[in-house]
């Protein structure tokens, strides 16, 4: 559903709309603004729509407004726990229940925007703590455990493990496994994984960050194999927030002073630079083992997000990605072993990966997430062979849940 903003009202009706719609009026530069103002007329004059206050907290979130957008979802969450997404193609060959936790846009797996054009129905059940699955389960095909491996989940996905357990349709990322991608225990998985370079991600408190930077210890007396320069992040941040690299004890004040979180993560800084001076960093997702490319960023940065890389002002990059894409199979082949790894060890069916590539051709695994962005929503003037290869992932993942529907081996199969 394409939503416009004109005056005061939104031309729509009030059904959930997931993220896809929001996500792309944000990416095209449309009005997002004007339309979250329509949808807060609407939802004052109706407390009890909950579909409306849901897709109301969508767009609050994507406008950034991350305290209001998830108040207004706890509104909607207080009202009704499950949404239904129908596929844009009907009959839907196949029923998807997502378990969503409550949260920002990194919260959950964002599939309604792998699957915009597609025959694939979304439920989504919002899991409840204690009994997450307190609510009568709809009718489904599979399910598959979409929160994040965020603490707050943690109880949810232990209760989640024992109800999951003996399941009559097929689970997809089971909850044990979710876990496996946090940042120090994806570290010590894949440490000695064959063709893969992570650093140890070590976990520091407040207090030891201050006598660093107080010089009253040295950082490589704490951690063994690791000294300046490090990569420096609050516990639980997700998409670069608060993400610096930091290079001296003085560096390490002065992020403290503008940081005010308790724990910290930190890693050392692997410079991966290209021999153009350029960083490049690609984004994988895993299906079923099978690796199918996404993205590719180039930047003069170290920390690169798409979004800021220049891709869409420099056709040279976009020309770049396209190769890129195009040969992935080149790419797959010199990572093979690397990607089985990660399939492997992290247990997850779906995961993504954003990586890059060193110098002595190992696979540089900057994060394993379930619930990274996977689209197609780029302008197809600007990047028109991002239509074909983001196809292909989205006609994975179909083939992959209609194999599950009907009982055959899935590809990869651990």
């Amino acid at each position: 559903m394409t939503l416009t903003a004109t005056g005061d009202s939104v031309q729509a009706d009030t059904p959930f709309m997931g993220l896809a719609p929001f996500l792309r009026m944000n990416i095209s530069g449309d009005d997002l603004s004007g339309v979250a103002q329509a949808l807060m007329a609407q939802a004052q004059e109706s407390p009890g729509d909950a579909n409306l206050w849901m897709n109301l907290a969508t767009a609050m979130l994507c406008l950034g407004h991350r305290d209001i957008g998830l108040a207004m979802q706890a509104q909607a969450l207080d009202v009704c726990r499950i949404y239904d997404l129908p596929a844009l193609e009907q009959p839907a060959k196949f029923r998807l229940l997502m378990l969503m936790a409550p949260g920002d846009l990194a919260a959950n797996t964002p599939l309604d925007c792998l699957l915009e054009v597609s025959d694939i129905d979304l439920i989504y059940y919002f899991v409840s703590s204690g009994d997450p699955l307190a609510l009568p389960v709809p009718e489904h095909d599979a399910v598959i455990v979409a929160m994040s491996e965020a603490d707050e989940n943690r109880a949810a996905l232990a209760a989640l493990e024992t109800a999951l357990a003996n399941w009559p349709k097929p689970v997809i990322n089971r909850p044990q496994s979710i876990p496996n991608i946090g940042r120090e225990k994806a570290s010590e998985l894949l440490r000695d994984a064959p063709g893969v370079m992570i650093p140890a991600t070590l976990h520091a408190s407040r207090a030891l960050l201050e006598a660093v930077a107080a010089g009253a210890t040295r950082l490589s007396e704490l951690f063994a194999d690791c000294d300046f320069p490090v990569i420096l992040r609050p516990v639980g941040s997700h998409a670069g927030r608060d993400l610096a690299r930091i290079a001296s004890p003085e560096e390490v004040a002065v992020y403290l002073a503008r940081v005010d979180e308790a724990e910290f993560f930190l890693s050392r800084f692997i410079d991966y630079r290209s021999p153009d001076g350029m960083f490049r960093k690609y984004r994988v997702a895993l299906i079923a083992g099978e690796a199918f490319a996404c993205h590719m960023g180039i930047s003069s940065h170290w920390m690169i997000h798409y979004v800021n890389a220049g891709m869409y002002e420099d056709a040279g990059k976009r020309a770049e990605e396209a190769r890129f894409m195009e040969g992935f199979a080149a790419f797959k082949a010199r990572h093979r072993e690397a990607l089985a790894a990660i399939h492997a060890r992290s247990g997850l069916d779906y995961v993504c990966v954003d990586c890059a590539e060193t110098a002595d051709g190992k696979l540089f695994v900057f994060e394993l997430d379930h619930a990274m962005v996977v689209h197609a929503m780029d302008p197809e003037a600007m990047f028109p062979y991002k239509q074909l290869h983001m196809a292909r992932v989205r006609e994975a993942f179909r083939a992959y849940l209609i194999r599950l529907g009907s009982g055959r081996p899935e590809r990869g199969e651990r």
